[in-house]
């Protein structure tokens, strides 16, 4: 019986021994990419429904200091996750480039759409396999589950994000409407 990823490296055409090339290719792909203070960072275009302004957030009460509240989306109501604050980064006034990027992640059940408050929006970009790299070890005790891996682009890195995996249901757990 075949694992899911020898089932996906047959699909793909890739030997078993070429695990990591499998893996870089099937992360190849177009992907947003996004500031948090000096980072770059990119998820795939696949997970993004829409790119808005910030607009007024619902506070709701008893929630984790990176949730922000809910928006109403065109009559649809969306908790609001502020990525500086989920990654501990300082709290920044907002400014005309922060953006919501509104997000369709995969819930416990089906999907969730959930908004992403980011700096800024940068571009987006097409990646080969070839210019992307494995996550590197930080060591025990630094879990990075939500890294999809490390993008090099022009003698930058590109930090890619497993937005599932980030988000969790557990983030916006009564939040959802």
């Amino acid at each position: 019986m075949q694992t899911s990823m020898e089932t996906t490296r047959a699909q793909a055409g890739t030997p078993p021994g070429n695990a990591p090339a499998a893996k870089a290719e099937l992360r190849a792909g177009k992907y947003l990419t996004f500031q948090l203070g000096n980072e770059e960072f990119a998820i795939q275009v696949l997970c993004v429904r829409e790119i808005m302004g910030v607009q007024e957030i619902t506070a709701v009460p008893q929630t984790p200091s990176h949730v922000k509240g809910v928006i109403n989306l065109r009559g649809k109501v969306i908790p609001v996750v502020d990525l500086r604050l989920k990654f501990g980064l300082p709290e920044l006034e907002y400014t005309q480039r922060t953006c919501i990027i509104v997000v369709q992640i995969q819930g416990e059940v089906d999907k969730l759409m959930i908004g992403v408050i980011v700096d800024a929006v940068s571009e987006v970009l097409t990646l080969q396999g070839s210019e992307i790299e494995d996550t590197p070890d930080f060591g025990n005790g630094v879990p990075t589950p939500y890294l999809l891996g490390m993008a090099k682009i022009k003698g930058k890195v590109k930090i890619l994000l497993d937005i599932d995996r980030l988000l969790s249901a557990q983030d916006v757990s009564g939040l959802t409407f």
